[in-house]
């Protein structure tokens, strides 16, 4: 997901009362919740970094050591702030096992919301470079976005004015973030469900921006054909081409191109494509004689379209 999303439940959680378990709680809370994203400053390599993002300070290793580090580094600041007479008269006391427990929960927000949409995330690097998908969210949601930033704007509201009740805005926001993504679970899981297909297919089923109920159906049959389905219902599509459905019926269809041998052999000398091999999950080939432009099927016909495509040329002999 965007930054601002998870950077927003952090602050939700700390509104929800956990802010109160100890001084830096706010700070801890939000901070982890993006830190996985320190692997965001490899983007400077342009397409290479595609095997880069959401892979080792997303996976295990970062996800416990990660969490540590936030926790030493705000105990040094707060003991610092105490040092100079700078540390704020209001800031309760750090409490050591409080404040590491937050940068955890904090940071295990992070895989899971980033799991949730079809970029997907290498949830075991190192160990594996399995790439895992939820299907269930658009990466940058209005939704979410809007629950939780009503959820603390009211909450922080009550809490200025003496509410008793000042955290039930921030509860509530995170129990409806929680139905939201279990209603697109099961919104995915019947598109799943209420699809026909034949032969080993590639299924994506690509949650759309604000209406959350679609999902464009992306698949391919077995004679290396790839289609982009929109359909109405999710339920309504059928993934194979029978006698009721033929390939004038779909908007966005063509052949993928990936079975020409030139692709395997120039990718060898090509660090982009063969980050942009690794990391796509639904790759396309646009082929000419001196030069293969290639795209995920994803983000076909996207304004991001641009980020995801490498020209792969022929090497030099």
């Amino acid at each position: 997901m965007d930054n601002l999303t998870h950077s927003l439940i952090g602050a939700a959680l700390g509104q929800a009362g956990l802010k109160r378990k100890t001084g830096l709680a706010m700070p801890a809370l939000i901070i982890a919740a993006n830190l996985p994203d320190i692997d965001a400053p490899c983007v400077l390599y342009g397409v290479e970094s595609l095997a880069m993002r959401r892979g080792i300070t997303h996976g295990p290793i970062a996800l416990v050591l990660l969490p540590l580090v936030l926790a030493g580094l705000l105990i040094a600041f707060d003991r610092w702030q105490a040092r100079r007479g700078k540390r704020p008269e209001g800031r309760l006391p750090v409490h050591t096992g409080w404040l590491i427990a937050l940068c955890y929960i904090g940071i295990l927000t992070h895989p899971f919301f980033d799991w949730l949409n079809s970029y997907g995330i290498r949830l075991l690097e190192p160990f594996s470079h399995q790439w895992f998908y939820g299907d269930a969210l658009f990466i940058v949601d209005p939704w979410i976005l809007a629950m939780l930033g009503a959820g603390i704007w009211l909450s922080r509201r009550r809490e200025r004015a003496g509410a008793d009740q000042w955290r039930k805005p921030a509860k509530r926001a995170l129990i409806g973030i929680c139905a939201y993504v279990l209603l697109n679970m099961a919104i995915t899981t019947g598109a799943f469900k209420g699809l026909r297909y034949d032969g080993p297919n590639v299924q994506v089923y690509n949650p759309v921006p604000i209406a959350f109920w679609r999902r464009e159906v992306l698949w391919r049959d077995d004679g290396e054909r790839y289609v982009i389905d929109r359909p109405e219902f999710f339920g309504a599509a059928q993934s194979s081409i029978t006698d009721e459905r033929h390939w004038s019926d779909y908007k966005d269809f063509g052949p993928t191109n990936m079975s020409d041998p030139r692709i395997t052999e120039w990718s060898k000398s090509d660090p982009a494509a063969k980050a942009f091999l690794f990391w796509s999950r639904m790759p396309v080939a646009e082929l000419h004689d001196d030069h293969i432009i290639l795209r995920d099927q994803r983000f076909l016909g996207s304004p991001a379209s641009g980020q995801f495509t490498v020209t792969l040329r022929k090497p030099n002999p």
